[in-house]
């Protein structure tokens, strides 16, 4: 790699040992990719010095020097334990696997609260905005268009690129940590203008307008395209951020997408040939009514039983907007005795459904509002769950695979009313 003379500095251990291992780690990373240079990122996202109890035992990492040891065996790759300082660049963390208040419902221990909020607390120590959540730009950090940034997680990656039309790849924990320390990313895969392009068209053939919908039609991109870049066009209405946090989390997870266009509305798609960067698509593919249905099959094709005994709601994390619809459905009914609703969110967007009485209202009914995680990331189910019902088709995609259960996908109505019934009665389109 070409390294400019700031850069080549940090590498020879001018700027301390731990950007010193953070560029020796960038560098092998890029490397293998065969970038030539790096990118300047100023804005960070991933789950830096985390303890997970497997990491703490396996480093037998018990000292207040913990989250160095951590940080520097696992984050950095590092032959020698560094002692980490603030960090670079705008940072943030990312979810975890306990909610502070809710540990107990999701069946954590206190050891597991007290590991969370001791590397949290060193985090924050550090310069690390505590956001706890998969939808950072819910929380305060939406990048600008242009930007290049450093994020992991899924449909966080999809909707930065896709929405906002800021820069990054799908980056894992090392990568993220070194770059929090640098400010440093390879420039390679969507930093790059050549490799933002569509490379696949999808006619949309039938109204696409609920979340509903736009899941579905996520679920049916993904697994169509794979890893590639669709463009669509087509009968769908203007997605709001609530649609398109669905579809992008749902064509990361039943394929990999990264990027995502449509046509007339997301920043990098004013036209069809835009998009496409004025070159043929690999394939052209409709959506239609059939296609639909057979995605809505697909979703709910390992459920068989209708008596639902659990009903998991944010995923992503729920917005303020979907915490109000949930509130709407459930005031003043109560849910039933044979079943558990577990409504997931950021800790930014709780306080503010708390102050709207939100909160109240999905609690007096019998539901938990939780943060910070998701029963997929913290694999926890109530406990005796068979039957889960969910209005997002990622959690559908991957929590029943996770846990063992099956799993009903539907609309959140769908879903409010299985909670309150324990049956499941989905409508299929």
């Amino acid at each position: 790699m070409k390294l400019t003379d700031s850069e080549q500095a940090m590498l020879n251990g001018r700027e301390g040992k731990a950007k010193q291992k953070a560029m020796e780690l960038l560098v092998r990373y890029g490397e293998a990719l065969n970038c030539e240079r790096f990118v300047d990122t100023t804005n960070v996202a991933g789950v830096p010095g985390y303890f997970a109890p497997v990491l703490l035992d396996y480093y037998k990492a018990t000292g207040d020097d913990a989250y160095d040891i951590i940080y520097s065996r696992f984050d950095l790759d590092s032959d020698e334990v560094v002692e980490v300082p603030r960090m670079m660049v705008n940072s943030c963390a990312l979810q975890g696997g306990v909610d502070a208040e809710g540990w107990q419902t999701l069946g954590k221990t206190a050891d597991a609260l007290r590991m969370s909020q001791s590397s949290e607390a060193a985090s924050a120590g550090r310069g690390i905005k505590i956001l706890k959540t998969c939808t950072p730009y819910l929380a305060g950090n939406v990048p600008k268009h242009g930007e290049h940034c450093a994020w992991m997680e899924s449909s966080a990656v999809v909707y930065c690129n896709s929405v906002l039309g800021a820069r990054t790849n799908t980056e894992g924990r090392e990568s993220t940590s070194s770059a929090m320390l640098t400010g440093k990313i390879p420039d390679w895969g969507f930093h790059r203008d050549e490799n933002r392009f569509a490379s696949h068209h999808i006619q949309v053939e039938i109204d696409v307008e609920s979340m509903m919908d736009w899941g579905m039609l996520g679920y049916f991109t993904g697994a169509t395209v794979q890893e590639r870049i669709p463009v669509l066009t087509g009968r769908f209405s203007r997605p709001d951020l609530i649609r398109h946090k669905h579809f992008g989390a749902a064509a990361a997870s039943s394929g990999g997408v990264e990027m995502y266009h449509l046509e007339g509305i997301t920043p990098e798609a004013d036209t069809l040939d835009k998009a496409l960067g004025s070159r043929k698509p690999l394939e052209v593919l409709t959506y239609g009514k059939a296609e639909q249905r057979r995605t809505y099959d697909e979703l709910n094709s390992k459920a068989s039983d209708p008596n639902v005994d659990f009903v998991m709601l944010g995923c992503p994390h729920a917005a303020l907007e979907q915490l109000q619809e949930i509130a709407r459905l459930l005031e003043g009914k109560r849910i039933s005795g044979n079943c558990n609703l577990w409504v997931f969110t950021s800790r930014a967007v709780k306080s503010e459904a708390d102050a709207l009485g939100y909160t109240k209202i999905i609690r007096a009914a019998g539901g938990a509002l939780l943060t910070d995680t998701c029963s997929s990331i913290a694999q926890a189910i109530p406990p005796g769950t068979k039957v889960a019902a969910l209005d997002s088709a990622k959690q559908t995609h991957y929590l029943p695979a996770i846990m063992g259960i099956q799993g009903w996908f539907g609309s959140t109505t769908d879903c409010i009313a299985a909670a309150l019934t324990g049956r499941w009665n989905g409508v299929r389109p």
